[in-house]
């Protein structure tokens, strides 16, 4: 005797299975019924990104560019920037760390900040501390 809601059907092996009756009917899997679609007849190419692509570039010519023909083509290439910049003083200036505080503001100075839009606590810090700054800076005597 079968339970309520089930219903017994035999396998290819010969033995029962049992399924629930509210799938009973239902093709399993993701296609839809009414055959394949239509295909294009062209074959799909897969590329492992493993394999090497094979690019446009003549590396013979390149390998056979001397340092002055380099020298030239970049003299000559109006997108190139000379690049002037020194940066043997740079500093790497790593940013204190923030900590996270509740704080009472006037309403209209948190409004001024927001009305700048995304940002306002950045910016809110960035003139806490340039007063911090200058407050922390010695002071002339005259």
């Amino acid at each position: 005797m079968t339970k309520s809601g089930t219903k017994s059907s035999v396998t290819s092996t010969g033995e029962k299975s049992r399924s629930p009756a509210r799938s009973a009917g239902r093709s399993a899997g993701s296609s839809r019924s009414g055959g394949h679609d239509a295909t294009s007849g062209r074959n799909t190419t897969i590329v492992s990104r493993d394999s090497p692509r094979r690019g446009k570039t003549d590396w013979a010519r390149v390998d056979a560019l001397t340092d002055e023909d380099i020298a030239k083509a970049v003299a000559n290439d109006p997108d190139a920037v000379p690049i002037d910049i020194d940066w043997s003083d740079a500093v790497l200036v790593v940013p204190p760390r923030k900590k996270a505080i509740s704080i009472r503001l006037d309403e209209d100075v948190l409004d001024f900040f927001k009305r700048e839009g995304e940002g306002y606590q950045r910016r809110m810090n960035a003139v806490l501390r340039s007063y911090m700054q200058q407050k922390s800076k010695p002071k002339k005597r005259a």
